[in-house]
């Protein structure tokens, strides 16, 4: 990494969100009619995506070079039967694709295989095994309990579960998507995490015609009841946001530099709950711009906060490097289930940040930050984690002697992300 020669002064182009591309693409494949995706993201997660879907018998057509994904719906009817064998699907590294195509694959009729990299499998699967269980669906565990591979086949006889959300909201994004070609009604737990990403998946249902319907909690030891339903319709074209996990970033970068970066198509208006992100600059006292349409940040004299990421936990990476460049403490909680991530994200800022020289220590739910000094450069590993590499990557632009061991891990996400830091030069 080469620290830059100015603060940056600019707008940056930044690929479509990985977390609507993947719920459109599950949305479309089971609707009626053709859909193109336009402004998608090209990344592992993504294509393991298209990959999955196309084992299942849904035909999917990308185009990077428009940024385009083209796909025939199947109105949830499965072009398979029981003798037609059963599928594989390699799913990567990619929670997305797996937990959003296990409910998925409990709608066909042949038997379906789901399974990933050494990484994917040490991630836990349980809480929806248990609820494709509860629904009627066939779930055999091939290896270590609660954990991929796993064997499924339909159907989904039942039309209600409930589901602990403590651990991931991809879980319940995942029964919601299916639930809107069968029928259900999904208690989730009374606090659920990332609640901003249900959010997400229940718009882009919306926009497929599906009918939702949000019952609050009665009461503090019970959740939210969401009801879905009604089949999906292609809306003909759906436009992806900006990536605003990607985003996050960026505008960092603005802050700690102090700089100006300004981020177009992702503002207040957006279905993705990262853009609250720019407003936990604003409290570290960066200069933040939010309309519509377009997120701006200026740096400013940054100062230490005491905040709850659960709702925006993929930033508690980026979170934590913009810590070391302010002044105070900063304390990060309502972050424990980010430990089961695709790495510790809790210990492996920390240990980051102790590499580089600054004080940084675990809690139960987070992490705190006590810097006394500016970073040191550090070679610093990404635990093969894409929002590891990226977010340290941050203080290469400011300090001598920074690398990043595995940078082609941001290939997840974003394959193009160090390119994409040099628009900041």
């Amino acid at each position: 990494m080469k620290p830059l020669d100015r603060p940056p002064d600019t707008t940056v182009v930044l690929p479509g969100s990985k977390s609507i591309t993947n719920r459109v693409l599950v949305t479309a494949a089971l609707a009626r009619g053709t859909t193109r995706l336009s402004s998608a993201l090209f990344a592992d997660d993504t294509l393991a995506m298209i990959d999955g879907l196309g084992v299942m018998g849904v035909n999917c057509v990308p185009d990077s070079a428009d940024g385009s994904i083209v796909v025939e719906g199947c109105g949830a009817e499965f072009a398979d039967s029981a003798a037609s064998g059963e599928a594989l699907v390699d799913a990567r590294r990619s929670g997305t694709t797996s937990r959003f195509l296990m409910p998925v694959a409990a709608l066909r009729n042949a038997p379906t295989v789901i399974d990933g990299d050494h990484q994917l499998r040490g991630r836990p699967m349980d809480h929806q095994i248990d609820a494709l269980r509860d629904l009627g669906a066939s779930v055999q565990e091939l290896g270590h309990p609660g954990r991929l591979p796993v064997r499924l086949a339909g159907p989904i006889t039942g039309r209600s579960c409930s589901i602990e959300g403590s651990a991931s909201s991809q879980f319940a994004s995942g029964l919601l998507l299916a639930g809107g070609v069968t029928g259900l009604s999904l208690r989730l737990a009374a606090d659920p995490v990332s609640w901003p990403y249900l959010e997400m998946t229940l718009a882009v249902m919306r926009a497929f015609g599906a009918q939702v319907d949000v019952a609050e909690a009665q009461s503090s030891v019970e959740g939210r009841v969401l009801t879905v339903g009604g089949g999906y319709a292609s809306p003909g074209t759906y436009n992806v946001e900006p990536d605003a996990s990607a985003a996050s970033y960026f505008l960092a970068a603005a802050a700690i530099t102090g700089g100006r970066v300004r981020i177009e198509r992702l503002g207040s208006s957006s279905i993705q709950g990262d853009v609250a992100f720019a407003d936990v600059l604003a409290q570290m006292g960066a200069e933040v711009t939010i309309d519509d349409n377009s997120i701006e940040v200026s740096g400013g004299e940054l100062r230490g906060v005491d905040i709850d990421l659960r709702d925006i936990s993929d930033t508690a990476p980026t979170l934590a490097v913009v810590a070391a460049f302010a002044s105070g403490v900063t304390t990060v909680s309502g972050i424990g289930f980010v430990r089961h991530k695709e790495s510790d994200r809790v210990g492996g800022p920390v240990n980051e940040l102790r590499r580089c020289g600054i004080d940084a220590e675990e809690t139960a739910d987070g992490f705190v930050v006590r810097p006394e000094d500016l970073p040191i450069g550090a070679a610093f590993e990404t635990y093969q984690d894409h929002r590891m590499a990226m977010a340290f990557a941050l203080i290469g632009l400011v300090v001598e002697g920074v690398s990043i061991c595995d940078p082609g891990c941001v290939a997840k996400t974003f394959p193009g992300y160090f390119g994409a830091l040099e628009q900041l030069r």
